[in-house]
């Protein structure tokens, strides 16, 4: 009977060293997944602000006059969220600016000055990753531009 006492108390003992070690192996395989979530959550989370403050900025304009007035209004609607964008004032994306932002119209046919569609892009090169996940693999993130536009109709009639 002490025999197998004994056996069984230095299995135990075994296990809890194997377990020391896949606990070591696996746990940068566990980060890895956990840095690469965060990342490519925040990445996503930008790109969908990005996304939404082009909407808003197109819906903005598809029912004003499209002058240079209302242009510049649209650009830092896009870029702050306010229809007037100071130095000082919080941003969409950190670094965005009312120059990211391009207004283009599409002429409808016949019509030499009604457009017939609005743009709003906004081209953004101030993503900072926390985790730089491509160092792992030898690349960069340093170049990464984040690009999105919205399209919508003209509404304002002649």
């Amino acid at each position: 009977m002490k025999r197998n006492a004994l056996s069984t108390k230095h299995t135990r003992r075994r296990e809890r060293g194997i377990q020391l070690i896949e606990v070591v192996l696996v746990m940068p395989l566990l980060l890895l997944l956990l840095a690469a979530t965060a990342e490519f959550g925040r990445y996503f989370y930008t790109y969908a602000a990005l996304t939404r403050a082009t909407e808003i900025s197109v819906r903005y304009l598809s029912s004003r006059l499209l002058t240079d007035g209302e242009k510049a209004t649209a650009k830092a609607l896009a870029a702050c969220g306010k229809t007037a964008c100071g130095n000082s004032d919080t941003r969409v994306a950190s670094g965005l600016e009312p120059s990211d932002v391009t207004v283009t119209t599409l002429l409808g046919e016949g019509s030499a000055t009604r457009p017939e569609r609005v743009t709003v892009s906004i081209t953004y090169n101030g993503y900072q990753p926390v985790f730089n996940l491509a160092n792992w693999v030898g690349g960069s993130w340093s170049s990464l531009t984040m690009t999105t536009s919205t399209t919508m109709r003209y509404l304002l009639e002649d």
